[in-house]
């Protein structure tokens, strides 16, 4: 008498064909982004970054961030309960890094899931489109306090990525958000890199002009500091950068 239960193997298959059916589905859903023009500010599905006052010129790896919708337009968590659009906050944008959005999971339901995480991704809140994860993220922020050491620009870009699950993860945070535009972004144009880097060394050689190598060793224990807290509040103390 045949069994009415499908084998696990069979029930595993059906399952692997369903996620395969609603990727490639989501895959022919996204339509052709415009082309990069950081010139007027339209950057589709990028990440951005700008120099921060004061703070880029003492530490200049640290910047603010912000996320571009599929029109071009950027958002930006840069105050509290207030999420920029299309007026990035300090500047213009000086280094870009455009994301593959067929990178992301958009599940119309629990069983479309492309990663591997779909209970937990339903659970911290999914999106069916790219804008449409920015969108409950920028709801979200707006109502956040800012704090540039425990809730800031990285947190919000990170929000977005886990909204996206993107490259199949749920663990986008502060410290690889900031790692990914730093190793991969991309240079505006050379006055990109003038306007980051000339503040920091100006700073730096009328600091060891006026001080001594004082001044050095007490740049580098600033730039420590904050990476230490960071990576601390980050991956060993979670609920400090929590948001």
């Amino acid at each position: 008498m045949p069994s009415s239960r499908l084998p696990k193997m069979e029930f595993k298959a059906i399952n692997d064909v369903e996620v395969m059916s609603a990727a490639r589905r989501t895959q022919h859903e996204l339509w052709p982004l415009d082309e990069i023009d950081p010139k007027k500010a339209k950057l589709p599905c990028c990440l951005v970054w700008t120099p921060l006052p004061v703070v880029s010129w003492l530490a200049p790896f640290i910047g603010h961030v912000g996320i571009c919708r599929e029109d071009g337009a950027i958002l930006d968590f840069a105050g509290s309960n207030f999420v920029n659009v299309n007026d990035f906050a300090f500047g213009a944008v000086a280094r870009y890094l455009q994301l593959d959005r067929e990178k992301c999971c958009f599940p119309r339901n629990l069983a479309g899931h492309s990663c591997k995480n779909g209970y937990k991704h339903a659970e911290n809140g999914t999106a069916i489109t790219w804008d449409d994860a920015l969108l409950a993220s920028s709801h979200h922020f707006g109502h956040r306090s800012y704090n540039l050491f425990t809730c800031n620009c990285h947190s919000f870009v990170a929000n977005c990525l886990n909204r996206l699950a993107y490259g199949g993860s749920m663990d986008w945070n502060m410290i690889n958000v900031a790692a990914l535009i730093l190793f991969r972004g991309h240079w505006v144009d050379i006055m990109s890199i003038f306007r980051s880097f000339s503040p920091f060394l100006l700073v730096l050689c009328l600091g060891i002009l006026m001080a001594g190598w004082p001044f050095l060793f007490g740049l580098l224990s600033f730039s420590f500091l904050l990476i230490g807290w960071f990576l601390l509040g980050t991956y060993c103390f979670k609920n400090l950068l929590e948001c």
